[in-house]
């Protein structure tokens, strides 16, 4: 996607051409053009002179700033979770949170184990869970293992969530910074947008995996380079480095990368076909490097992915339940200060998919900033990249509210096609996110290097006015805190460790009643030390339908014990039940069978003492001994 204004270094030949159009490193952004110490500032501005230390330049300084900014803004959406790591679930999905948090465990145990980090039978014991095939986060998760073994799970999914939003948005002031703006406030606020829009909000309710998109400006960056001549080799081995980590920091962040790139490609070669093919073999040759080097890095994970063990094929459901609505993109979402608890109410599936949500005046500012630059190559590509990622995002049909139509969405055209068909349709607009975030960028860019041309009389009320613009159509975006709320509080029994004595390493503990969330929590609070059965993920159907699930089916013993628990049966057991109960445990592998505090305690104990003799009192669970029936 390389202009022809290119020079054959690389770099722009016309600053005011297009950024994405024309890599290389702008003139004019301190220490990225002429030293300091060697620019001769101009008369006018003499007195203005930097004092500073010497190592401390104003580029830096801009720099610690907007990462200072960047950090206060993740710290004050996640201040609740902050107040008690381990007390608290942090914003609206505590499922997700859960699961994610029983993930780092599960990396920390693998890294410190040296077992496998992309499948485990820990969770979902004996059949296991692919991990490929859910959230991932291997990479992220072992650079996490020292706080997840100091500190626990809790703290280093909060930690991530914070680290993710501060890395996203000062990611993205770094590449605008160094080579697509020439001022550092446009690049700020590219990278703001970028990295606290609602969809990055949204998606900090336990999604992770979805946020820790540090990566990805640096992986836009290079694709827009493939094209640069006479580097293919570099450009192709730098590319598929970053490819291949973000392969294992998120693969469906990665995934719409390579969604927005092919759209954008395909934009670039309806608007310029003679530069695109002109450009064309240099590109091919360093994304053909790129593509073999992300193979042989992923060969196994790739694998695992579509045909290992408890490997899936879709998503569950109707794709179309995950859609946005047209009435979405001018909408506020509900953790934000124009929005509120019904803000967003049938306009997203949930909480966590609020991915558009820009307001009136976003889109009006954008839509100025495209017209104003139309000229611009890049302009025009990120536009059609915008628009057309913000429509599939819409589903199989269109809809403005809650309603739904027949009338056809381009979606449709895609609807079914192989890993499309696991994508949760509202993620579409992450791109249209980050295309928003590069115009406001490039459109409050131009409107300083104007009023920086202009005089006093024209300049001054420009910039005032720009910003005025700018802080009327971002306020009402501005995210609120997430909201937190108490989790249920994991026995002594496992965070003690005392499970040890009763559950030998990598054998099962069933928790009672089985329930998903609890084997997660119980689960993660061990380090993943023990196996639990069930839990929350997403998995095949059966052994012969690979068709993808949220877990599995319950046990017969497990449906018993839910039963008692719930009170709509006795706790009464035959000889038939006590019988699969056995068969159960040792289908489960499990040493031990722990009943916590419950409100039916007295009923669940008779059903268990029934089954497998009488329990044990051990700190503050019962415990059922086991081994005999399942050794």
């Amino acid at each position: 996607m390389a202009s022809s204004r290119s020079t054959p270094d690389g770099s722009r030949a016309d600053p005011a051409a297009s950024r994405l159009a024309e890599p290389g490193t702008p003139a004019g952004h301190g220490d990225a053009a002429v030293p300091e110490e060697q620019a001769a500032p101009a008369p006018a501005t003499r007195r203005y002179a930097w004092s500073g230390p010497a190592w401390l330049t104003r580029s830096r300084l801009a720099d610690l700033l907007a990462a200072a900014v960047y950090l206060l803004g993740a710290l004050m959406l996640t201040a609740r979770g902050w107040r008690d790591p381990d007390g608290r679930l942090l914003g609206t999905r505590p499922d997700d949170q859960g699961f994610n948090e029983w993930m780092l465990a599960y990396a920390a145990h693998a890294t410190t184990h040296l077992k496998n980090p992309f499948f485990t039978t820990l969770q979902n014991a004996p059949e296991g869970v692919n991990l490929v095939a859910n959230v991932g986060m291997q990479l992220t998760g072992i650079l996490l293992t020292p706080v997840t073994v100091l500190g626990g799970p809790s703290l280093s999914f909060l930690l991530l969530l914070t680290l993710n939003l501060l890395g996203t948005g000062f990611a993205w002031y770094w590449v605008l910074s160094r080579h697509l703006v020439e001022s550092r406030a446009a690049a700020f606020v590219g990278g703001l947008f970028c990295a606290f829009a609602p969809a990055m909000v949204a998606h900090s309710n336990g999604h992770p995996h979805i946020t820790a998109q540090w990566l990805v400006p640096f992986i836009v960056w290079r694709i827009v380079l493939l094209a640069r001549p006479g580097a293919a080799v570099r450009n192709g081995l730098v590319l598929g480095g970053l490819v291949a980590a973000q392969f294992y920091v998120g693969l469906e962040i990665l995934f719409l990368v390579a969604l927005g790139a092919a759209m954008a490609t395909i934009a670039y070669v309806l608007l310029r076909p003679r530069e695109a093919l002109r450009r064309a073999p240099s590109a091919l040759a360093a994304l053909g490097i790129a593509g073999a080097l992300v193979l042989v890095v992923t060969a196994y994970p790739l694998w695992m992915q579509f045909a290992g063990p408890q490997h899936r094929v879709g998503h569950p459901g109707n794709p179309d339940v995950y859609s946005l609505k047209l009435g979405s993109f001018v909408a506020y979402a509900t953790e934000s200060i124009g929005g509120g608890p019904n803000s967003a109410k049938g306009l997203s599936a949930n909480t966590t998919e609020e991915a558009s949500f820009y307001g009136w005046p976003v889109l009006v500012l954008v839509a100025v900033a495209v017209a104003a630059l139309r000229r611009e190559l890049g302009v025009r590509v990120l536009a059609l990249v915008g628009i057309a990622s913000g429509l599939f995002a819409l589903g199989s049909t269109l809809s403005w509210g809650a309603r739904k139509t027949d009338i056809p969405a381009p979606f449709a055209l895609i609807n079914g096609l192989p890993i499309i068909d696991a994508m949760v349709i509202a993620r579409f607009a992450l791109i249209t996110t980050v295309v928003i975030g590069l115009l406001l960028a490039f459109g409050l860019d131009r409107v300083t290097a104007l009023a920086k041309r202009s005089d006093a009389h024209v300049g001054r009320p420009l910039r005032v006015l720009a910003g005025a613009a700018l802080a009327a159509a971002l306020l009402p975006m501005l995210p609120t805190p997430l909201e937190a709320k108490g989790r249920t509080e994991v026995p002594s029994f496992v965070t003690s460790g005392t499970w040890r004595d009763h559950v030998a390493e990598g054998r099962t503990l069933v928790p009672v009643p089985v329930h998903n969330m609890t084997s997660i929590y119980w689960g993660a609070a061990s380090l993943t030390g023990f196996a639990v059965p069930q839990g929350y993920f997403l998995g095949p159907t059966s052994p012969t339908d690979d068709t993808g699930r949220w877990g599995v089916a319950p046990r017969p013993t497990a449906v018993l014990l839910t039963a008692v628990g719930a009170g709509t049966r006795p706790p009464t057991v035959t000889g038939p039940e006590r019988e699969q109960a056995v068969a159960d445990v040792r289908w489960w592998k499990a040493d031990a069978v722990v009943l916590p505090s419950h409100p039916r305690e007295a009923e669940l104990r008779t059903v268990l003492d029934a089954c497998f003799g009488p329990g044990q009192r051990v700190q503050d669970v019962w415990v059922w001994d086991v081994r005999p029936l399942t050794r």
